[in-house]
């Protein structure tokens, strides 16, 4: 399974909901995530990319759509 793949579940997880959404569109604005979901989804990427996302960059904007999810990732790495 790819990363998009990989992102692309583990937002279905946390928003409850099978999904597919387009690699630009807002998650938030379209109610898939909120700013209490936006942590449970930050923990999912922490254990399946076995990475540490500091609080400093828990801001919607960093991860408001796949593609921005996929690219912060990639920095990370």
């Amino acid at each position: 399974m790819d990363k998009q793949s990989k992102i692309i579940e583990i937002i279905g997880r946390v928003a409850g909901q099978k999904i597919a959404p387009a690699p630009d569109e807002s998650l938030f604005e379209s109610g898939l995530l909120d700013s209490f979901t936006l942590t449970d989804m930050v923990t999912a990427l922490e254990a399946e990319f076995a990475i540490r996302i500091p609080d400093s960059d828990l801001n919607p904007r960093k991860f408001d759509s796949v593609a921005r999810i996929q690219a912060y990732l990639e920095s990370r790495a």
